[in-house]
């Protein structure tokens, strides 16, 4: 339903415009009608389908102007300038109808073009606790539920379908057609900073869960109009990084495997092929010791067309990850592009390089008139672009753009966060957080227990018993923790957590002095598998959470609700385990403290 508060243009999608416009006419095949259309497109317009980068919306749902803080054009350049059609959307609205009328908005924009090509609208997850804006968004007016190691938490394949299915009616009421998830790498490397966003070490849970999460969004077996595209990542696995590091960064471009355990990393995007899925991003890092060219994954034709394409047989869309073309600046630092094995390449040779690897879009990056340079002088053809452009083409008449690429404004608000999505989302928090330690049985704790606690609201703790202000007056403490992470040089950087998965002895010291004085609860935000041997030392019970409100954590801890969850990965002994350990190999630290699947239920006393 069009959105009645803006005048859409009657371009897309009707009668009237079907003779000027043959791809229009909805009875045609889709393939027929990807053949009208590209016949119809410039070389110019067919460019402009090759890029998806960032965008911003304006204030309340304007179309918004340049963005000096992220160096972003305005959507109108965008749009009209350089043609393109596909973006991602950056930032947290207050609403989901301000997102919905922004999204309008834009549509108009686009339908008021030669060909009226619609725009895809892509997001990175919306609905967790994550704050990385690499990674992920606050989910802000959607509804709130565990990243996804807190999905595989609960062994739930049905409740993590459940919870696509609800994100997609979510992101369709606003507008948002493609997910950039999920993550189904395989957290083998402890010190990894993309942990938060896969299933785990396990590639079979990693498989069942990721093609439940893709069946979620993608309608079942029902993909079409009322689908959202999904972008597995990142093939063909990023987990076995090099000591740990981000390969959005230079030091941490390698990924190795010492075990030998590359097939391993593929079983989960098997099983996501076998579910359907639509879309796929090849990861930023570059193998090394294997029998794939050593360089970045989205220029590695033995792995795009040897692997994926040929082996796996998948013909949908490949898009790379972000920024492999160009160098950019990223909250004010420069920041170069992640061309791992390629650097010494230009900017148009990287994206020959891509391109010939077996990719149909170039990720974060918005430079249609260098991919026309490289027509012009015939190293790619024009035959190339259209066997990308076909896929493109294909997603958005299938998604039914062409036929109605307008939300519902006033219907988003009421679809978005709703009561019931919201309750749904918060019994799976509850359902994620897993007891680790309950020494002398202190949880669950009494209804109207004084309680001493840090990291969690007074007002909120209020509604569970009395809060106290010393460890002294109370009858248990709760302290919620970040798991650990070392301070890097960059703003950017330090959004990733890498490094030692050690406490500070200023943490521990400060957490034996509570446990001296009362029983006390140790909550920690797992987005890594910490060291919590000290803590299990000092702390009477240890909880781990992948994105839990404070409220959902003190039902469980009072027995309001059961304590369900299970790990999603072994926990280390030691720092000296985890460097010893080879990173493409699951459940390799030695004698960890606590091995996937623990979990401990909670009995009233």
């Amino acid at each position: 339903m069009t959105d009645t508060s803006i005048n859409t243009a009657p371009a897309l999608g009707t009668a009237d415009a079907a003779p000027e416009r043959p791809w229009l006419d909805a009875s045609l095949p889709v393939d027929d009608r990807v053949e009208l259309l590209l016949a119809e497109m410039t070389v110019d317009e067919k460019a402009g389908l090759f890029f998806q980068t960032m965008i911003t919306m304006g204030e309340d749902g304007e179309l918004a102007e340049a963005d000096p803080v992220f160096g972003l054009p305005s959507n109108r350049e965008y749009v009209l300038d350089k043609g393109m059609t596909h973006f991602n959307l950056l930032g947290v609205a207050p609403t989901a109808g301000a997102i919905a009328r922004w999204h309008n908005r834009l549509q108009e924009l686009a339908a008021s073009t030669r060909l009226g090509i619609p725009v895809t609208i892509s997001t990175d997850p919306r609905h967790s606790f994550t704050e990385n804006p690499g990674a992920a968004m606050l989910a802000g007016p959607f509804s709130q539920w565990p990243d996804s190691l807190g999905l595989a938490a609960t062994r739930d394949a049905a409740l993590v379908e459940r919870f696509g299915d609800i994100a997609r009616q979510e992101y369709t009421a606003v507008g948002i057609r493609v997910a950039l998830h999920p993550q189904v790498d395989l957290a083998t490397e402890p010190r990894w900073s993309r942990a938060l966003q896969t299933f785990g070490e396990d590639a079979e849970l990693s498989g069942e869960l990721g093609a439940a999460y893709i069946r979620g969004f993608q309608n079942g077996d029902s993909f079409g109009p009322g689908a959202v595209s999904a972008m597995v990542k990142h093939f063909p696995g990023g987990g076995p990084q090099k000591d740990g590091e981000d390969p959005h960064f230079a030091y941490g471009r390698e990924q190795v495997y010492p075990g030998g355990e590359f097939e391993r990393h593929l079983k989960p995007f098997a099983a996501a092929f076998d579910a359907g899925v639509r879309q796929v991003m090849p990861y930023y890092g570059m193998p090394v010791g294997t029998e794939y060219e050593e360089v970045g994954f989205g220029f590695n034709k033995s792995v795009l067309t040897g692997l994926l394409r040929e082996r796996y047989g998948f013909d949908g869309i490949v898009c790379t990850d972000w920024g492999l073309v160009n160098d950019a600046a990223i909250f004010g630092q420069p920041f170069p592009a992640r061309a791992w094995g390629v650097e010494h390449l230009s900017p148009a040779e990287r994206m020959h390089k891509i391109l010939d690897a077996g990719a149909d879009q170039f990720g974060g990056e918005a430079c249609p008139e260098l991919l026309l340079e490289l027509v012009d002088s015939g190293t790619v053809s024009e035959e190339r672009l259209d066997v990308s452009a076909r896929r493109l083409l294909r997603e958005k008449f299938l998604l039914g753009l062409f036929e109605d690429p307008f939300v519902d404004a006033e219907a988003a608000d009421a679809i978005v966060g709703s009561a019931a999505f919201r309750a749904e989302g918060d019994a799976a928090q509850r359902a994620s957080i897993t007891v680790l330690a309950n020494r002398d049985a202190v949880l669950p704790f009494s209804r109207g227990a004084k309680l001493y606690v840090e990291g969690i609201a007074a007002e909120t703790a209020g509604a569970f018993g009395e809060v106290v202000a010393t460890p002294a007056e109370a009858d248990i403490a709760i302290l919620r923790l970040q798991a650990p992470f070392e301070q890097r040089e960059t703003m950017f950087e330090n959004f990733f957590h890498a490094g030692s998965l050690d406490f500070s002895a200023e943490v521990l010291a400060h957490i034996a002095e509570v446990a001296a004085a009362v029983p006390t609860v140790v909550d920690v935000f797992l987005d890594r598998p910490a060291i919590l041997g000290p803590v299990v030392e000092s702390a009477h019970a240890v909880v781990g959470n992948w994105g839990a409100s404070a409220t959902a954590l003190l039902d469980v801890l009072s027995g309001a609700a059961p304590a369900q969850g299970t790990l999603p990965f072994d926990i280390p002994s030691s720092m000296a385990a985890v460097e010893a350990s080879r990173p493409d190999v699951p459940f390799d630290t030695a004698d960890p403290l606590f091995r996937f699947g623990h979990g401990l239920s909670l009995q009233r006393r």
